[in-house]
């Protein structure tokens, strides 16, 4: 799928992705990322709904899905490069991909975000979790262990 605004384009189409821009952004400047390797980048699209956000040739944005686009969608990954911030393509970005999800039928998405809340509720409709009570969730023990680690999970120390 293809979306056109102005000289910026959002696209599905994985050939056009950027992978040395992504990986540099996901190790550089994304707090989700850390330790994330090269190969870990590449496995992540290769299993995923992309979207490149594009400013004529090159890219400056990008998001991905992981989805069985019937069930279930998380949303994940998704950056603007800091020299196009401001200018609403991460809101451009949140609506297209929720377009295709859409279409799609997708009952159910999800993402976690640590600063980014307003911009998901109110360009997303995205709400504190329903029925937190039944939903679990599991880290990988070895991320746990991490002194790098960048987040907490309730109940643990």
């Amino acid at each position: 799928m293809i979306f056109i605004r102005g000289d910026y384009q959002i696209s599905t189409d994985k050939e056009k992705l950027q992978i040395e821009v992504i990986h540099r952004y996901m190790t550089e400047s994304a707090y989700w990322a850390t330790g994330r390797t090269l190969e870990m980048t590449r496995k992540t699209i290769e299993h995923s709904l992309c979207f490149g956000v594009y400013h004529r040739e090159q890219q400056v944005g990008f998001s991905r899905i992981v989805t069985d686009y019937t069930i279930f969608a998380y949303l994940c990954d998704a950056f603007i490069l800091p020299e196009y911030q401001g200018q609403g393509l991460g809101k451009w970005l949140t609506e297209a991909m929720l377009q295709v999800l859409d279409h799609e039928g997708v009952n159910w998405s999800m993402l976690t975000t640590r600063d980014a809340h307003e911009l998901y509720e109110f360009y997303g409709g995205y709400k504190k979790l329903y029925l937190p009570q039944n939903w679990m969730g599991r880290v990988h023990p070895d991320l746990l262990r991490s002194s790098k680690k960048k987040f907490s999970v309730p109940g643990e120390q």
